[in-house]
């Protein structure tokens, strides 16, 4: 069995990789400004201290279903300085790991601003009910279900690009091109942070093939999204499902198994027993996700026929 390096090594032998991506990623994307995808013309003093027009749900033009997954993504987004924390506890504040550390959450700090901003703006959720949501789930924090280096870098690869599906899918269900536009800019966003990760996950598996594959494999096992402690998020994640915005299909197609191509799990050898235990695992679970993703769009199939049979 091949021995896996400790945390400094690591973090020592991927500073070169992270240092050519941090410089990749800062020449390929591009400045936005979260003001310039808000429609300021449209929004009004509420109720309260300014004594304006209190909040009614008509006041909308999303559909429930999309309002109901902006609040989710915004609440997710919201807890970024638990993330922050997270990651730069993990891979430090220094060198290039530390300049991306940085980075990453200067351009994740916009994708609240801006989408809070055009939920108030439009008037689109009730924002008392949206401030004592977020009150809550920040007050709870988030702590990484996946320790050490290698188990956070492939966690972020995973769910930096199901955050860029789900954000890209709730701009496209919401009717309105403002909020689809304003999406793509943060799904844009997420991909490149996506790329980032996913060059680090390669690079992992050359350096500690064995220990690579066992964090992907755990991670894949038990992936939760980062909003998961938000209130009701089993509810709201059914009703995000059933629009097809993000669902078991999505995650199986779009999200996990264009990872696992692109580091190449199956083709790759230099794996000792455990290397290859991890890797037989993945497999047996990936079918199981692809039954699981079937099974869940016959009964979304199936219940949408009752719906339209009644009406």
């Amino acid at each position: 069995m091949t021995a896996s390096p400790d945390t400094l090594t690591l973090l020592r032998e991927l500073e070169p990789t992270v240092e050519t991506n941090l410089n990749r990623h800062l020449a390929t994307a591009k400045e936005w400004f979260p003001h310039e995808y808000v429609p300021w013309s449209e929004g009004s003093d509420f109720d309260g201290v300014l004594g304006g027009q209190a909040w009614d749900p008509e006041q909308s033009r999303l559909p429930e279903v999309a309002r109901t997954s902006l609040i989710v993504n915004l609440l997710t987004e919201d807890n970024l300085p638990s993330y922050h924390h997270e990651i730069a506890t993990t891979f430090g504040r220094d060198g290039a790991w530390g300049t991306w550390v940085h980075r990453w959450t200067a351009e994740e700090g916009r994708h609240g601003i801006a989408i809070r901003d055009y939920l108030l703006a439009t008037r689109a959720v009730d924002p008392v009910a949206l401030e004592r949501a977020r009150m809550q789930h920040m007050a709870g924090g988030f702590t990484n279900g996946h320790d050490g280096v290698l188990s956070s870098i492939a966690y972020v690869s995973f769910q930096e690009l199901a955050t860029r599906v789900a954000h890209r899918n709730t701009g496209k269900v919401s009717g309105d091109p403002i909020c689809d536009q304003l999406l793509a800019k943060v799904a844009a966003d997420e991909n490149l942070h996506m790329l980032f990760y996913r060059n680090l996950l390669t690079a992992a598996f050359e350096l500690a093939p064995d220990a690579a594959m066992r964090a992907v494999c755990d991670v894949v096992k038990d992936f939760q999204m980062p909003g998961h402690t938000i209130e009701n998020f089993g509810r709201k994640s059914v009703q995000i499902a059933m629009a097809g915005i993000y669902d078991l299909r999505i995650h199986h197609d779009e999200v996990v198994t264009p990872i696992l191509r692109q580091l190449r799990v199956l083709e790759r050898d230099g794996f000792s027993g455990e290397g290859e235990k991890a890797r037989e695992e993945l497999v047996e679970f990936m079918t199981g996700l692809d039954t699981a993703a079937s099974r869940f769009e016959a009964k979304r199939e199936a219940a949408l026929a009752r719906v339209k049979s009644r009406a």
